[in-house]
């Protein structure tokens, strides 16, 4: 049974090719590096703020705008600013999946690689205890838009083994999105070809999987991965 029903309701991913050269240099007292501004745990956790705390946020520890340049901005005193800030940060650091976890390894680094290339192996192989080795204690599981989520290393591994029952196996197609990694991902049919069943995309903690983000296949196209994959 899913653990709880979402609060965001709507949330897609954003190819990796797309960001390259997207943004300039944030200002000087920018809190995040641009890796975490766009991973799909802080534009989760962005979307259950008040518009006004967004854009102060935004603007303040992502753009690092100062406080009085903002408030010029928004037409607001600077102490609204850093008021809301303030109430901002709080609300993100309980949000926020990723707060106080061990962080990722470098995009396309070998500890990032060896990660992949592990789940990669499990999941196509359906070799379930594989899988759940790579799975953080405290594993998140959505499938947005539905509303459901999972969390815990047993109601994912229960969900997992379902993906894996009456013999199905699944190819998967590398990608990367939101700066993190990502696979199209396939069944198997009898014929030998594969049919698309959506797109997987990993939250990585140190060396282990933190969270998993299931998109339906209609975000495909714009990742370039096709509906269906010919008979190997």
């Amino acid at each position: 049974m899913p653990t709880r029903l979402g609060e965001v309701t709507w949330l897609e991913p954003f190819p990796d090719t797309l960001l390259d050269g997207a943004a300039g240099p944030p200002g000087p007292e920018a809190r995040y590096e641009q890796a975490e501004t766009i991973s799909l745990a802080f534009v989760t956790a962005l979307q259950v703020l008040p518009p006004r705390q967004v854009a102060i946020l935004i603007l303040r520890d992502v753009l690092g705008f100062r406080a009085s340049e903002v408030a010029a901005m928004l037409e607001v005193t600077t102490e609204s600013v850093t008021s809301a800030l303030k109430r901002a940060r709080a609300s993100l650091q309980h949000q926020h999946p990723a707060a106080g976890r061990e962080p990722p390894p470098a995009p396309g680094s070998p500890a990032e690689e060896q990660i992949v290339a592990r789940f990669v192996r499990a999941y196509e192989s359906a070799d379930l205890d594989a899988l759940v080795d790579l799975l953080t204690g405290d594993v998140f599981m959505s499938m947005p838009p539905i509303p459901l989520e999972y969390e815990g290393l047993d109601l994912v591994a229960r969900f997992c083994a379902l993906q894996f029952t009456a013999g199905r196996r699944f190819d998967l197609v590398p990608t990367r999105a939101n700066g993190q990694p990502a696979f199209g991902a396939y069944v198997r049919g009898p014929d030998g070809s594969s049919h698309a069943t959506g797109l997987f995309v990993l939250t990585l903690s140190g060396d282990r999987i933190s969270a998993m983000t299931r998109f339906d296949t209609s975000v495909l196209p714009r990742f370039g991965l096709p509906r269906s994959l010919p008979s190997r």
